[in-house]
């Protein structure tokens, strides 16, 4: 049979005619898809580098519907919903995604993340806690946890909280012992309000073996045995915390002052003030030392407040003094008295160093911004 040459001839320019046609026909899609999509996406882009973000998600919505199999877009636009506290499309956006079978595993736990914090920032804790709890073994699991350290924090629920924090600890993902032992002590706080004062203290002796530099525990654990009557164990736990965190002692020095007292040590208890108030200044020291030592000699007692205003200026002090003295005109004198203690007032608040939120008293984790051990040991005046 012969082999006929001219079909091959006839038969290449056509196939090679077919083949430019089908790609010019692919190729006018292809420009056609990538001037819809891309233009709706730079201009949303656009619209939020100028700070409009209402055009902006419409722009992104526009890209959406032109190119639904685009994930990025779904990020950023549900990332867009979140930002202005629309948060059930920023839900329903990232559900969505979720829902598709040909979403990359890196992009589902991305989904995933993402639909959490829609969850978090709308309030929707339990809807939260379970969206972050499938984020354990993703890229995602450090922050997730500590999402969920936050929500059991706010929910009180402190052994929840005890447990995540035990296991970031044990996968190194930061030291979490001070906050145990936080954790422990709000437990026996709760514990010593029910009456249950020997559960109380095994938790705060817990709480001093998880973290034994943290100071809490150890004023905790003094107060409830000044509250069980043991005057000589309140002394022993409060020497102990003097020498662990010698910082923290103006917070104890009254209670130390009222334990000394108890048991007849006050000549001890003054000595550890003294030499604490020399190597340290402090306020509430100079109250402790003045207390003591006006139960047999007043006058000598008030002159540590002219020591003190020798080493550095202080109006609580000098209000303090002056409370005491005899002024040449008598009858000025509580006039004079209310306005300087109306003027120190607002100095002997405690301030906390991550937001500056003020109190009267010392708070372990800040009412404000909720951080933990934010307010230092000393007043405002001494900052």
């Amino acid at each position: 049979m012969d082999f006929d040459l001219s079909w091959i001839l006839l038969g290449l320019p056509i196939a090679f005619g077919l083949g430019w046609l089908a790609s010019r026909l692919d190729l006018r899609q292809l420009r056609q898809d990538s001037r819809r999509a891309p233009k709706a996406y730079f201009k949303g882009l656009n619209y939020l580098l100028n700070e409009q973000q209402d055009q902006a998600i419409d722009a992104f919505i526009e890209a959406v519907q032109n190119d639904p199999d685009t994930t990025e877009l779904h990020f950023a636009l549900g990332n867009l919903f979140r930002r202005r506290g629309e948060y059930n499309r920023a839900v329903r956006v990232h559900e969505h995604l979720l829902s598709r079978g040909d979403l990359s595993r890196g992009d589902r736990e991305r989904a995933q993340h993402a639909l959490a914090l829609d969850f978090l920032k709308a309030g929707l804790l339990d809807r939260a806690e379970d969206a972050l709890r499938r984020l354990e073994g993703t890229p995602f699991e450090t922050q997730a946890r500590m999402a969920l350290l936050a929500i059991y924090e706010r929910s009180r629920d402190w052994p929840q909280a005890s447990d995540i924090a035990r296991r970031m600890q044990g996968a190194h993902q930061g030291d979490f012992s001070t906050r145990q032992a936080h954790y422990l002590c709000e437990q026996a706080q709760a514990r010593s309000a029910q009456g249950e004062l020997d559960a109380a203290r095994a938790l705060l002796e817990q709480a001093v073996a998880t973290a034994p530099q943290a100071p809490r525990a150890r004023i905790e654990l003094a107060r409830l045995h000044q509250r069980m009557g043991d005057a000589a164990a309140t002394l022993r736990v409060l020497n102990e915390l003097a020498e662990a965190a010698p910082a923290a002692l103006p917070l104890a020095a009254s209670l130390l002052v009222e334990a000394a007292s108890a048991a007849g040590r006050t000549d001890a208890a003054h000595a550890l003030l003294v030499r604490h108030y020399e190597a340290t200044p402090a306020l509430d020291l100079l109250d402790a030392i003045v207390a003591l030592e006006a139960v047999g000699a007043p006058e000598r007692a008030r002159e540590w407040y002219v020591r003190h205003l020798e080493r550095e200026p202080s109006l609580v002090a000098a209000a303090r003094w002056l409370a005491g003295e005899q002024l040449t005109q008598q009858q000025f004198h509580p006039q004079v008295q209310r306005a300087l203690e109306h003027a120190s007032r607002p100095l002997t608040r405690y301030r906390c160093a991550a937001c500056g939120f003020e109190a009267r008293q010392h708070f372990w984790q800040c009412p404000g911004c909720q951080s933990w051990d934010s307010y230092p040991a000393r007043r405002v005046e001494e900052l």
